[in-house]
């Protein structure tokens, strides 16, 4: 895991988050903009999970929660999960480490959660993807 922002007490401004994440901090605030104009999600700056998971932003339609977007050091970590079919369908599209994610994910029902860290264009890319995949 990497340094995520565990100060439950002092919630970040997306802004801060976005400086926190680094050189990806762009991405960072790329990937929620496009979340929201392209799926029309709902955003909210949460602590969700504890202290391991610590800020991060929930992307939600219809109270229905898409993912999870953790601000890292130099980088962010993306929460979702998906079906068995969903991940199946853009599978080889994807680069080599996103697949070994996806044959590692944390199975819950038909599919699993992944932990996606974008620290990079290349990542960015396949999570756009996935993301794809998730909110259509």
């Amino acid at each position: 895991m990497y340094e995520r922002m565990l100060d439950k007490q002092i919630k970040p401004s997306l802004e801060a988050m976005a400086d926190y994440c680094g050189e990806n901090g762009e991405r960072f605030i790329l990937l929620n903009q496009w979340l929201g104009k392209t799926f029309e999600t709902e955003q909210q700056i949460v602590f969700p999970y504890g202290n391991q998971y610590g800020w991060g932003v929930a992307h939600r339609k219809k109270r229905k929660l898409l993912c999870n977007v953790f601000a890292e050091d130099n980088g962010f970590t993306v929460m979702l999960r998906l079906s068995d079919r969903q991940y199946k369908s853009v599978y080889e599209q994807l680069r080599t480490d996103t697949r070994e994610l996806i044959d590692h994910k944390y199975p819950c029902g038909d599919g699993g959660w992944i932990h996606y860290r974008v620290a990079g264009p290349e990542q960015f890319e396949d999570i756009q993807v996935l993301l794809t995949v998730k909110c259509s």
